[in-house]
């Protein structure tokens, strides 16, 4: 059964990426990190953009072999054909951005995983799953990947596949420049050529740039090159890629011009780096040739997937989704520099966020020292006692976590501070936990230390009694909104409207400033015109919101909380002192242990999800 449209096959590294635009490598301060690798960025640009993709290759058994594997998995690329090497590290690759011409690159690759990969790595049923396999220049390289790349092309004939080259030539790579010269596009090779010309007669479907044309065809003129891939390949379908001026196919004669081949339109942005935008122009074009939609449209959305990558910094985290690259075919962009396109962004960000549980039941601890003061009703309060409680706290979350799986299938999730919870914050990341975290006055230039799944919580507070005003809420919080959207960070929102104002009105005064929060904190709700008001506001405003979480305030909320648990947009739930208040007080006065504390915090937090999944 052919359940795969594609499998790609050949490098897989982890790229690092200089953030300082218009530098040498060597003055880079700081690097982003990210997926690379050719058929590692196809396969996860086909995936956004619908079609069902596995990859072939290797990785070390390491920290950067698991976040290639973990980062494919969140994209929904299968990994049924990628290989953990207990010898070898995961590639690495350095690049910046030095200036519109220029993009510096090191490989890393001495010796490591994904070169090593060979014939067993290719087996027959992954093969025959696919519609559809994609074979790289680069991996023709060394004897022992070209054999590989060489038996799924073997494969894929005999199992009714088609085959791709997507041409992906480094010059560097082939070993005819230095370790320095990662840049370098084309040199001339008859040897390079000679061992592509013994390729192309298998392949289906030849996508490259010109200069990858020219190694191909053996000549650097562009027509007698694509007229000699022609007499090699003569059932192929050629695409050229042409950078600002889109593409041109190919699916018979080769005419005397580029431009008389099958065009899609181009899509003139400001180039910010050209690195990995080939790759999202081949996802583009995939996406429609393996739905066999008209050769017009493969370009169409192939120019356009290459825009959006070649207007922003990284490779495969930039790529768009299907809902980004409609709305970008339907309504362009008044942006030059589509990085500023606050609606583009939005939506790139909304739709490849990473997954979290449908529903969440979360425990709330990132109260202040003075609310534990109170807490403990006269008895002494030190700040040692209350970190450690906190820990404590997420104990009693992991012990409910198995249980509300098996039971309704609720994700448990905490809100956690980074000072008094601090060592909270550590131990609740060894658990698959969704986390949001308190940001105090003064902590937002501070969002690059926080793990990637922390999602950052705010508060607008519109209450008359509130310690900072409302209009300085929003300012602080519109910051630190847009840092958190520069690193990709998701943001919590808690909305509480002043006397005289509904949540559904707090909501929309918050959209109004530009603020579409991933999730809104919001109070229960005691009625259905409440819930209806919140649902449009929310529907009208950000569609792809991610949902609604609730306040469980106390152990009588539970009629409030069912009826929260069946509305639409609401996915979870949270407890705090509610939650874990008279456990701290009688751990405080030693009437209990650390174990009965944990298991006082469990059951109530049980409690209130028993109510919120309308049990009991």
């Amino acid at each position: 059964m052919k359940d795969l449209d594609l499998v790609t096959i050949g490098r897989s590294s982890v790229d690092l990426y200089g953030q300082q635009i218009g530098g040498r490598l060597e003055d880079m301060a700081s690097f982003v990190k990210a997926v690379g690798g050719c058929p590692a960025n196809i396969a996860i640009g086909a995936a956004r953009l619908g079609l069902k993709t596995a990859l072939i290759s290797r990785v070390g058994d390491e920290a950067m072999g698991r976040f290639i594997r973990e980062q494919l998995v969140r994209e929904g690329v299968s990994v049924d054909g990628l290989a953990t090497d207990p010898h070898r590290l995961t590639a690495l690759v350095l690049l910046g951005v030095r200036d519109q011409e220029t993009f510096p690159l090191i490989f890393y690759r001495t010796d490591c995983a994904d070169a090593a990969l060979d014939e067993s790595d290719i087996t027959r049923d992954l093969i025959a799953r696919s519609r559809a396999v994609l074979v790289t220049g680069t991996h023709f390289a060394k004897a022992n990947s070209d054999a590989a790349q060489r038996k799924a092309i073997r494969l894929a004939r005999e199992t009714g596949a088609k085959v791709i080259l997507d041409i992906d030539y480094r010059p560097n790579l082939w070993g005819l420049a230095g370790h320095g010269a990662g840049d370098r596009r084309y040199i001339p090779s008859d040897q390079v050529s000679a061992h592509l010309s013994g390729i192309l007669p298998d392949c289906d479907l030849i996508v490259g740039t010109e200069e990858e044309l020219h190694i191909a065809g053996g000549t650097t003129d562009t027509i007698a090159a694509l007229k000699s891939i022609r007499k090699l390949a003569p059932r192929a379908l050629i695409v050229a890629k042409r950078g600002a001026e889109g593409c041109a196919a190919f699916p018979v004669a080769i005419p005397d011009a580029l431009d008389e081949g099958i065009r899609g339109p181009g899509f003139p942005v400001e180039v910010y780096n050209v690195l990995g935008a080939g790759d999202a122009f081949m996802a583009g074009f995939l996406s429609g040739w393996l739905r066999d939609a008209p050769l017009e449209t493969c370009c169409t959305y192939a120019n356009a997937c290459g825009a959006i990558a070649v207007s922003r910094l990284l490779c495969s985290p930039e790529y768009p989704g299907t809902k980004e690259l409609m709305h970008f075919l339907a309504q362009g962009s008044s942006h030059r520099a589509l990085r500023f396109d606050a609606v583009l962004n939005h939506l790139h960000h909304a739709t490849t966020r990473r997954p979290v549980p449908r529903k969440l039941a979360i425990l709330s601890i990132d109260h202040g020292f003075q609310d534990f003061e109170q807490f403990g009703k006269g008895r002494h309060v030190e700040a040692g006692r209350v970190a450690y409680f906190k820990t404590l706290a997420v104990k009693a979350a992991a012990e409910a976590s198995a249980q509300f799986k098996e039971r309704n299938g609720l994700g448990v999730g905490m809100f956690l501070d980074g000072t008094l919870g601090r060592e909270a914050l550590f131990r609740a990341e060894d658990h698959d936990f969704w986390i949001a975290r308190q940001l105090p006055h003064g902590e937002r230039v501070r969002l690059t230390e926080w793990p990637m799944r922390q999602v950052a919580k705010l508060i607008a507070n519109g209450r008359s009694d509130a310690r900072t005003p409302y209009s300085q809420h929003v300012s602080e919080i519109r910051q630190v909104f847009a840092a958190a959207q520069a690193l990709g960070r998701e943001v919590l929102i808690e909305a509480l409207p002043p006397e005289g104002e509904t949540t559904a009105m707090m909501l929309e005064r918050l959209y109004g400033e530009g603020l579409k929060a991933d999730y809104w904190l919001i109070e229960l709700q005691h009625d259905a015109a409440a819930w209806a008001a919140i649902d449009a506001v929310i529907g009208a405003q950000d569609p792809l919101c991610r949902g609604v979480i609730v306040i469980a305030r106390n152990a009588q909320s539970g009629p409030d909380l069912k009826r929260a648990g069946r509305q639409p947009r609401v996915m979870g739930f949270v407890g705090g002192r509610s939650v874990f208040s008279v456990a701290f007080r009688l751990w405080l006065g030693g009437d209990v242990d650390d174990i009965a504390a944990v298991t006082l915090m469990r059951k109530q937090l049980q409690h209130f999800a028993t109510d919120f999944a309308g049990e009991g």
